[in-house]
C-alpha cells in the first residue's frame, strides 16, 4: 500500500494527463431515434419489413423507418454544434458505413454531435410521392433537433447538414427548400440548416449535368421540367441559402464536377459567403481516403468550421 501511494504521488500529473485525453476522445454511446410516430406519405408494403445490410460497406436498403443516430461529444469540448450526415448511394442504397458512421466518429472529436441520417429511399411501393420521400426525412431531422436542442446540448443556431453524392443532393435541396415544408410544421420551427458539407453532391436535376441514376430513382422516368428545377438546387439558390463547404474531384466521372461548380457559382451570386475544393484527382466517393484526393480535406473542413465559429480551435 506504502509502494502504491509513493507511486500515485509521483505520477499524480501523468495521471490527470491520461484522464483528460481519455476523457477528450472517448466516443460517447450512439442513440437511435425514429424521426416520426406515424411515418407520412407512405404505403404499407411486405416488402419493405426488413431492412438489410449488403456485405460491401454496410449499405443500406429497403428504409421503410427513417431514423437518427445520433452520436454525442464529450461535454468538455461540446462545442453546441450538430450536424445532420446524408450518406450517399445514388438514391437506391446508403453507405452508411463509409459515408456515415464513420464520419460521426470523426465529426464527435471535434466537439460536434453527429446524426446520420438514415432516410427513405424514393420509391412506389411506399411512397404516395417518391419524389419528397428524403426530403422529408432531412425536413424531419432538423425539426426533431431543434426541439430537443436543450435536451441534447445543441446551440439552435448551429445545426449543419453533410451530404455525399446523392445525400449531397439531399443536403442541398435541404438548404435551398426549406420554405417549402414538406411535413407538417404547425408551430413553425424554422428548416434551414445553418450551414452546409457537400462532397461530390449531385446538385443538378437537369440533363446533362444530373446523375441519371439519382434523377431517375429520385424523379422516375419522364418528369416534368418544373420537377427537375425544384429539385435543382443550382437553381433555388437564394440569399437565404446557408453557407457551404464543397469538395470533390476534377475526374470524378460518376457525378460531373459541374453540378459543385455551379452551386459555387449561385452561391457567390447571390453573396453567400462559401468554399469550395476540386482536387485534380480522386474520383467519386472518396469518403475520408487523404491518399486518394492527395491531400486530407477534413484537415480543411476542420478549419472552415474554426473560422466560422461552429467549433472552437482544435490544438
Amino acid at each position: 500500500m506504502k509502494l502504491m501511494n509513493r507511486f500515485l504521488r509521483r505520477n499524480k500529473f501523468l495521471l490527470i494527463i491520461i484522464l483528460i485525453m481519455i476523457s477528450t476522445t472517448t466516443i460517447h454511446a450512439q442513440q437511435i431515434i425514429p424521426l416520426y410516430e406515424k411515418v407520412p406519405n407512405s404505403i404499407f408494403s411486405p416488402l419493405y419489413q426488413k431492412e438489410y445490410d449488403t456485405v460491401e460497406n454496410d449499405n443500406v436498403r429497403n428504409v421503410s423507418n427513417p431514423t437518427v443516430e445520433i452520436f454525442y461529444p464529450n461535454s468538455a469540448i461540446n462545442n453546441h454544434t450538430a450536424i445532420i450526415i446524408c450518406p450517399g448511394g445514388g438514391y437506391k442504397l446508403l453507405a452508411y458505413d463509409w459515408e456515415g458512421i464513420s464520419f460521426a466518429k470523426t465529426l464527435v472529436k471535434w466537439g460536434i454531435t453527429a446524426i446520420v441520417l438514415k432516410y427513405r429511399l424514393p420509391s412506389d411501393s411506399i411512397m404516395k410521392d417518391k419524389t419528397i420521400g428524403p426530403l422529408q426525412d432531412a425536413q424531419r431531422a432538423i425539426q426533431l433537433i431543434r426541439i430537443n436542442c436543450k435536451k441534447w446540448g445543441i446551440d439552435e443556431n448551429k445545426i449543419g447538414i453533410m451530404g455525399f453524392s446523392a445525400g449531397g443532393h439531399l443536403a442541398a435541396t435541404a438548404s435551398t427548400r426549406f420554405d417549402a415544408a414538406v411535413i407538417e410544421n404547425p408551430d413553425h420551427i424554422s428548416l434551414r440548416p445553418d450551414f452546409s458539407v457537400l462532397a461530390y453532391p449531385v446538385i443538378s436535376m437537369r440533363k446533362p449535368y444530373t446523375h441519371t441514376g439519382s434523377h431517375e430513382n429520385l424523379l422516375g422516368k419522364n418528369p416534368s421540367e418544373t420537377t427537375e428545377d425544384f429539385f435543382s438546387a443550382e437553381l433555388q439558390v437564394t440569399s437565404k441559402t446557408p453557407p457551404a463547404f464543397l469538395v470533390l474531384a476534377q475526374d470524378d466521372k460518376t457525378v460531373n464536377p459541374e453540378n459543385s461548380i455551379m452551386y459555387f457559382q449561385a452561391l457567390t451570386k447571390n453573396k453567400v459567403s462559401s468554399e469550395i475544393h476540386i482536387y485534380q484527382s480522386g474520383g467519386h466517393g472518396f469518403g475520408q481516403d487523404a491518399k486518394r484526393v492527395g491531400g486530407d480535406w477534413m484537415e480543411i473542413l476542420k478549419h472552415w468550421f474554426e473560422h466560422n465559429h461552429y467549433i472552437n480551435p482544435i490544438k
